[in-house]
């Protein structure tokens, strides 16, 4: 869902240039759903099947319903999310019912973190974890490829210190 490179954000119209996050996080959240909806429901369904009856075992279609919904509301959230490297700050859009769009100026930047726990490290996966003097505006980007997430925290921390440094 790249809709620009980072390196042309900003440059073209008032429009930046957007970048999506990698198929790979919709890939991870969605076999985690799987897996734990899958195993909620095979529970219900044995502990009612077999303490209760096998009509009660019914109420394992519960968890799959829930499976299902959240298969699609996170195919939805995964698309919202985006962000822009501008000339003087970093934007992340996300949200499909309540959008929300975080302005994160180079100059107010204190710390730029990657962070990769297990299960993300398992699919190729890091976050971007942006810290400002304000905490408000603290923001995360999850889900990179480690190679953007690393570069992204290195150009993020190179204009960091150029526009602090100008104040």
């Amino acid at each position: 869902m790249e809709t620009g490179s980072p390196a042309d954000a900003g440059t073209t119209g008032t429009e930046p240039g957007w970048t999506g996050l990698p198929p790979g996080l919709l890939r991870m959240r969605r076999l985690l759903l799987v897996v734990w909806l899958g195993l909620t429901a095979l529970a219900v369904a044995l502990l009612l099947g077999l303490l209760a009856g096998p009509v009660w075992a019914a109420f394992a279609l519960l968890p799959l319903a829930a499976l299902a919904w959240g298969w699609v509301l996170l195919g939805r959230n995964w698309r919202s999310w985006r962000y822009a490297e501008r000339a003087d700050d970093l934007l992340i859009s996300r949200g499909v019912l309540w959008h929300e769009e975080t302005v994160v100026p180079y100059g107010r930047m204190q710390l730029v973190e990657v962070t990769s726990g297990p299960v993300e490290r398992h699919f190729g996966l890091a976050s971007v974890q942006l810290h400002t003097a304000a905490a408000a505006t603290d923001a995360t980007i999850p889900g990179l490829e480690p190679a953007e997430a690393e570069r992204l925290r290195d150009r993020l921390t190179e204009l960091g210190e150029a526009r602090s440094a100008g104040l």
